[in-house]
């Protein structure tokens, strides 16, 4: 799947370099220079993707799937790169606006349009649940207008002569991207940090191990992503009548991956000696 789309991809990129040279259109190279920088996203998600699926061992202990997660920053970062450099460009392009071959753009972008959109049915399944695939899913949708855009703009070029449309159309196309990249670099940040994932309501959480029968405390609670498709939690429980035995963490940990998604819990018990307090017990210690 990331393969057959980042050739499909690579090709059309190259063809679009070509004809943006060839009649001297930023717009058309702006939209090159963007699906290039896909086909690197979409390599690191692929790459990330294949990384995930190695084996825990003694020094990586989770395995490398929080490569997925490094995956959808580093796609974030690049994107917001391009969108300086064809920015400034374009600003350029203003001062000294040059001829550009409305027919050609139009043409080129065209095929844009369909190689894009290709690309993000093949990408389609799995963006649900999935930040890294969602990233690259969303990328290609929005390439797709951005395409379209560079059409109809060689097609007001042509029948206008205006040559400020074609930077006008790069920084309308900069703010696209930028503006499409801004949730996947907030969301894949915060997991970097690990934060809690946005789709997780951590009081919810907190209010359903609180409502447990035997449970009558809960803290040192923590969620956060191991991945960009699996979250982890670990807590502590104090439940003063006793151990509440296997089939209550089984449960719990059930309930966790069906409610929150959550796949990974860590629970301890507590039953609540004052001679072994824990020393963990305040949410402002971690």
């Amino acid at each position: 799947m990331f393969v057959a789309a980042m050739a499909f991809n690579l090709a059309f990129v190259a063809v679009e370099i070509g004809f943006g040279l060839y009649a001297d259109s930023l717009s058309l190279l702006a939209d090159a220079g963007h699906n290039f920088s896909d086909v690197i996203g979409l390599f690191a998600a692929w790459v990330a993707m294949l990384m995930a699926r190695r084996q825990p061992t003694p020094r990586f202990t989770y395995g490398l799937r929080s490569s997925t997660i490094l995956a959808a920053l580093a796609n974030a970062m690049i994107l917001l790169i391009a969108v300086g450099g064809v920015s400034w460009e374009a600003i350029q392009r203003f001062a000294t606006p040059q001829p550009v071959d409305g027919a050609i753009m139009t043409g080129v972008a065209l095929v844009g349009v369909f190689v894009n959109i290709s690309t993000a049915l093949l990408l389609m399944r799995g963006r649900e649940t999935d930040l890294n695939q969602r990233g690259a899913f969303l990328h290609m949708v929005s390439d797709a207008a951005v395409s379209l855009g560079v059409a109809l703009g060689g097609l007001l070029v042509r029948e206008t002569g205006w040559l400020w449309l074609d930077p006008a159309i790069s920084l309308l196309i900069a703010l696209l991207i930028f503006a499409g990249t801004w949730n996947l670099l907030r969301e894949s940040l915060r997991l970097a940090l690990q934060a809690v994932p946005d789709r997780i309501d951590p009081l919810a959480v907190r209010a359903f191990l609180a409502g447990l029968p035997p449970v009558t405390a809960v803290h040192d609670l923590h969620v956060w992503g191991m991945s960009t498709t699996e979250n982890a939690l670990t807590v502590h429980l104090m439940t003063p009548a006793g151990h509440p035995g296997d089939n209550f963490l089984h449960q719990v940990a059930q309930d966790l991956s069906q409610r929150f998604h959550i796949q990974h819990a860590t629970i301890q018990i507590e039953v609540g000696d004052d001679a072994c307090a824990c020393p963990l017990a305040s949410d402002s210690v971690v």
